[in-house]
Parts: C-alpha cells; structure tokens; sequence
C-alpha cells in the first residue's frame, strides 16, 4: 500500500562466505565490505561454519535430541521493503551453510534434517482490499515457493507513480530454483530442489548449491503487499497444524526437534481482533495540514501499544502492549509456548544497531540494540538534529507529518556510511514481547538472567543481516544440540 512519508531501509551489501569446510574471515565480498560488523571481527565462528562430512556425528535420539529443524521466514512484503529482501537474500547461502555445518557438543556433524518455508506478513486488511493488483490478494501466513523471477510483477510497488524494485530479485536469482514442495527441505546430500548448476549468487566469488540458490530466489517477496503488516498473525497462520502445508506425508511442521522463527519487518504488528478498529477515532492521527482524522499506520500502534507519557523531551515509558482492536499478544505467546518443542525466535525489526555480541553461541546482542531503544515522538528539523531525513525535510515533511503516519518515533536510523541514509523503522513493540517471553528456561524456578536465550532481536537498520543470521542459527545450535 503506498502511503506518503514511506520510509525506506537498509541498503543491502553482500555477506562475505565461504565453500564448505573453508572459512571466509578477513575476506571480502564483491561490494569491499565483508558483511560482518567489524565491531565483532573476532567474535568467534561467522555463518560459514565448516561444513563437515555426511558420516557420522547427528542426534542421540535416546538423550532427547532430533535432528528436525522447522525454520519459517516471516518477511514484510510492503512498499519500503525491497532493500531488506536483498539484504537478506545475499546472506542466504551462508545461512544454509551455517545450518548444514552445525555440530553437537561433542564437535561431530549435527546434519540437521531442514525444512525452511517462507511467508509474508500480508493478512489483508479493510483498508488494503482496493489496492491490491487484480488477482492478487493476501496471502494469509501460506507458503511462498516460487521463485521470485515468476513473481516479478510483486516488485512493483501500487499507487499513482509505483517503485520498481525488480533488482531485489534479479540480482540474487539469475537461475530460477524452487523446492518441489511448498517448502524447501535438505538433509545430508539430498533435498527437495531439483538439480542446478552451481553459480555464485551473492557475488563473492564462491559458487552456491542448488539449496542455496532456491532459498536466494523464493525469498524475496516483492513490495505490493499489505502497508499494515500482520506479523504475528500470519506467523500463526503459517504454523496452523490443520493447514494444508503442515499436513500430509511430507508436512513443513514436524514432530520433534525445534521450530525457529524468523520476523523482517520495519513497522509495528497490526494483526486485528476486529476490523472496525481501523475506522475507531480513538486510534485516527490527525493530519497536519487538513486537520482530519485520516487512516495510517498509527491505528496499528495506538490500537496495540499503550505508554505512559510522554515527557517534557517527548520521551515515553512503560510502553507495553495492549489489547485495544488487535488480537492479544499472549495468544501468541500461549500459541508457541505450547508447542511439543523448542521454539526460538529472530527479529530483525526497528531497533537501534547492535554494537556488541556475545563471542560465543548463541551470539546474541549484548549492548545496543533493544537495549538502547527509546520510545519517543518524532522531532524538527532534518536528522541529525531532528529525525527527519534531508530529502523529506527538503520535500516538507515534518515530524507532524511522521507522527500522523507511524504514531511513535523512528526505532533506528539507518546511514551507509558514506553520507547517505538507508532509512528508518518504527520499534514493534507487540513482536518484542512475543520474542523475548520465548527466553524462559524449562524450570519455572530459573532465573531469568540464567533462562535459556530463545530470542534474538536484531536491527532492520543494518547494512548487512549477517550477524542477525549467525544468531538465529546460534539459536538453533543451543536449543537443538544437546550441551555437556
């Protein structure tokens, strides 16, 4: 849907990754920048973890371990989002290494049996239904497995003068691939994807399997999707046991092992309990020039978000999710908890830039990030000083303009370090919580600074997903393997 004021995000660089049993640390990519943070250089293990052999190593069933890892992209298909998907499918054939060469406790082999399925964050909504393209219509958590050169009329924004952002798919699926199944699946030396001659997706010089190929082309989901993105709905959509994907002799939710989930997104979740809220007064931002109470992204965080405030610096509080219109966060959180597994969770979502991980798995933020996240009104004049952007500043946008669309100040800006800017993003709070309730050890006695970290929550403001990536699978590698 496009909307006026739209912000635009990262700019996607390249991750630097290597061939199977190789490593890639100190080289760099095609675009000169190796796509780790160099803030975490030495961090330990990047995603191009040794690969391995097919013998040996694997599960112990009897000590409670299965090699079973369900994984689902849950990505934001709206108008801001072309340069995310390519951010994130430039670091897909790492993560499938990364996944491949996982090891157990003992060093060996994990030799996970993977199913990865991707979706968007499309439900529908009232205030979506005239734009959608002719037969084209939400797509309500279903798998997404084609690849995205058969959908290129998606990268195609909607509106008077629509953003084409077809290179978003161009640039990382010169060979359509796609799994034979709604999802893809792969396992030791065999998958789901037909055969295909190896070429170098992400421009590093290093060519990439078949797997890593039908990942890089069904990932990216194109830009004319819903602008009032339902992340958590869909996800729940996605995992419905009666769905027909997750269903049948070769379902994508399986019994056993861990199901990791992965949100992109860079706005606030919008699932709804009821339509109406989108025409509620109580949730309208009045528009600084005809001072009508006119629709916008801020129903969805006036509806889902309560803070005390703001203050005298236009700073919020204790902001904390409500239930005003939008389906109840604690449904989801019942819904993944009562899983018969492990979940875990990535959100790569409006929060500041991470500048410090843990060196050792599950790799996630120590400082940065959602710790430094502040809750707060938009602010005059152009960023630095204030938030807005030079060239919105320059086309007269003001913060009046920003806090009709989005309700609540930016999470993150994003710069590309060359004087420009790769966008914004608004901190989804309701995600946030879903995620970081995941992070609660078994025993309910544990403290919660001892729990076991199931959650990784990361910045959508990044020039590269890279460490985002070697979270969740840091994430996957504790929960799944068996320590000790």
């Amino acid at each position: 849907m496009t909307r006026p004021g739209r912000l635009w995000l990262c700019v996607a660089l390249a991750l630097s990754c290597s061939k199977d049993g190789e490593s890639s640390e100190g080289e760099e990519s095609s675009t000169g920048t190796s796509g780790i943070d160099p803030t975490n250089a030495d961090d330990g293990p990047k995603l191009d973890l040794p690969g391995g052999d097919s013998e040996g190593g694997g599960c112990d069933i009897d000590a409670g371990c299965s090699s079973r890892v369900d994984l689902l992209f849950v990505i934001d298909n709206s108008g801001s989002m072309s340069e995310e998907q390519l951010n994130l499918a430039l670091n897909m054939p790492s993560l499938v290494q990364a996944l491949d060469g996982l090891l157990d406790a003992d060093g060996n082999p994990l030799n996970p049996d993977v199913n990865i399925m991707v979706t968007t964050t499309d439900m529908g909504n009232p205030l979506c239904d005239p734009y959608y393209k002719p037969d084209r219509g939400p797509e309500l958590g279903a798998p997404i497995a084609t690849p995205c050169t058969d959908r290129i009329d998606r990268f195609t924004g909607i509106g008077m003068d629509p953003v084409v952002a077809e290179s978003a798919c161009t640039d990382v699926c010169p060979n359509p691939v796609a799994p034979d199944d709604d999802f893809i699946n792969f396992h030791l030396d065999a998958s789901n994807v037909p055969a295909a001659d190896p070429i170098d997706v992400n421009g590093d010089g290093i060519d990439d399997n078949n797997v890593a190929q039908a990942l890089a082309c069904v990932g990216p989901q194109g830009i004319d999707g819903c602008g009032y993105e339902s992340q958590l709905e869909a996800m729940r959509r996605a995992l419905d046991p009666a769905a027909e994907w997750n269903g049948g002799s070769t379902p994508f939710l399986r019994d056993g092992g861990l199901l990791a989930v992965a949100i992109i997104t860079d706005e606030v979740d919008c699932s709804l309990a009821d339509e109406s809220v989108m025409e509620d007064p109580a949730f309208l931002e009045t528009h600084p020039e005809t001072m009508a109470e006119v629709p916008s992204s801020a129903i969805c965080w006036n509806a889902g978000v309560t803070c005390d405030g703001p203050d005298a610096d236009g700073v919020y509080s204790d902001c904390r999710s409500s239930g005003d219109g939008l389906i109840a966060v604690q449904e989801y959180v019942d819904f993944l908890e009562g899983q018969s597994r492990p979940v875990v969770m990535l959100g790569i979502i409006g929060v500041p830039i991470v500048t410090e991980r843990n060196p050792d798995p599950p790799y996630q933020p120590l400082a940065g990030g959602i710790d430094e996240l502040v809750y707060r009104t938009w602010k005059d004049p152009e960023y630095p000083a204030g938030d807005i952007l030079p060239d919105d500043w320059a086309d007269g946008v003001t913060a009046a303009h920003q806090e009709w669309q989005y309700g609540i100040g930016p999470g993150c800006t994003g710069e590309d370090g060359s004087g420009g800017f790769t966008g914004q993003a608004t901190p989804p709070t309701r995600i946030i919580e879903v995620c970081q309730a995941l992070d609660v050890d078994d025993d309910p006695g544990t403290p919660q600074d001892e729990a076991q970290i199931r959650c990784c929550i990361e910045s959508i403001c990044d020039t590269s997903f890279a460490n985002a990536l070697r979270c969740l699978t840091g994430l996957v590698a504790e929960n799944t393997i068996p320590q000790g």
